[in-house]
């Protein structure tokens, strides 16, 4: 016996250190349904539950490595033009997008020496009130850029915006990607509290995803989050299964964190922000979704080495999946902003 049982503990040390499984392949369409387990009620629900969370009137403006010393940053945030930059001493600086004297757009203008210069007229603004001009609190997280803007948030301000647990900064690696849709900002997050249908809607990433209610139902108290069992693929046969658990944290930002196989405590943060109407009025917004790649294995080290050229993989992983995702949250505003949403 004693051989038999120094070959099963070889195997599973094996397992341990090679985080890759065999699958056999199913069909996509022999796959188990999820459409039953998917109730529109439960998603409305777990909706109802973030929109009810205070998010202290911030919203995800950027990637901090976006804003850098030289140039200003511009974006309209729920239909509030804002710009930001940083100073000499590299903290950030916000405040409306257009100049005070006649409205020229600041995002266009340079920073000299700390100061953004207008590029009509030639104002300075170093970031404090001046005349028709009244900064925005800003904060750098290290990854993202929020903005504080009382006026379209409409609740009661919070010093710093709501922000979920990360790993160390020093044993991780961030890359953030961006895209812009026509829809709201519930609709973004709503996509991202249907895991339901990851299998069927991405079968090039994902396979054998189940929902453990029992782990958390959004239907029954939504605040404790869901878990989801899922295996990644990687290539031919080759998952890696792991357990994530999302929870929402604000209005605005679903949080997926790894909590059991690869990567644990890993984290991917969705936060969608509303822009400005389209010329035909139509809603349009930002989603701003940061991946921080973590691994307890040794082998990690030398990804963090070559993150310059891991990050463009990590955002176009994004990038592949947010171009399905997108296509689902655009629908489902059209089909509510006619009446015809069935949930």
């Amino acid at each position: 016996m004693t051989g038999r049982d120094d070959t099963g503990a070889r195997r599973r040390g094996l397992r341990d250190r090679v985080p890759l499984r065999l699958r056999k392949p199913v069909p996509w369409h022999r796959q188990g349904p999820t459409w039953r387990a998917a109730k529109p009620a439960v998603i409305a629900q777990a909706l109802k539950w973030a929109n009810a969370q205070p998010s202290g009137n911030w919203y995800v403006l950027a990637a901090s490595t976006e804003i850098r010393g030289n140039a200003p940053f511009g974006r309209n945030v729920a239909g509030t033009e804002v710009v930001v930059w940083r100073n000499e001493a590299g903290r950030l600086l916000a405040g409306p997008g257009a100049c005070p004297h006649l409205g020229a757009p600041l995002r266009d203008s340079p920073v000299v020496c700390g100061t953004l210069v207008c590029h009509w007229h030639g104002l300075a603004l170093d970031g404090g009130p001046f005349a028709g001009w009244a900064p925005y609190p800003v904060h750098d997280d290290g990854v993202l850029v929020w903005v504080r803007l009382d006026g379209p948030g409409g609740e009661a301000p919070l010093e710093k915006p709501v922000l979920p647990v990360r790993p160390d900064p020093a044993r991780s690696v961030a890359a953030v990607y961006t895209t812009v849709g026509t829809c709201e900002p519930e609709d973004i997050v709503a996509n991202r509290l249907d895991p339901w249908h990851g299998a069927w809607f991405h079968p090039y990433s994902f396979v054998d995803l189940t929902v453990d209610q029992q782990a958390g139902d959004p239907a029954a108290d939504p605040g404790d989050g869901f878990a989801v069992d899922v295996s990644f693929k990687v290539a031919g046969r080759a998952v890696v299964p792991v357990r994530a658990v999302f929870t929402t944290p604000e209005p605005r930002t679903v949080v997926m964190h790894i909590t059991e196989g690869e990567g644990v405590g890993s984290v991917v943060e969705t936060h969608a922000t509303p822009l400005g109407p389209d010329a035909l009025g139509n809603p349009r917004t930002a989603v701003i979704e940061a991946v921080v790649a973590t691994s307890g294995r040794p082998g990690f080290a030398a990804a963090r080495a070559a993150a310059t050229l891991l990050r463009p993989l990590m955002r176009r992983t994004a990038g592949r999946l947010w171009r399905d995702d997108l296509a689902y949250a655009e629908r489902r505003w059209a089909l509510r902003s006619t009446g015809r949403f069935p949930g």
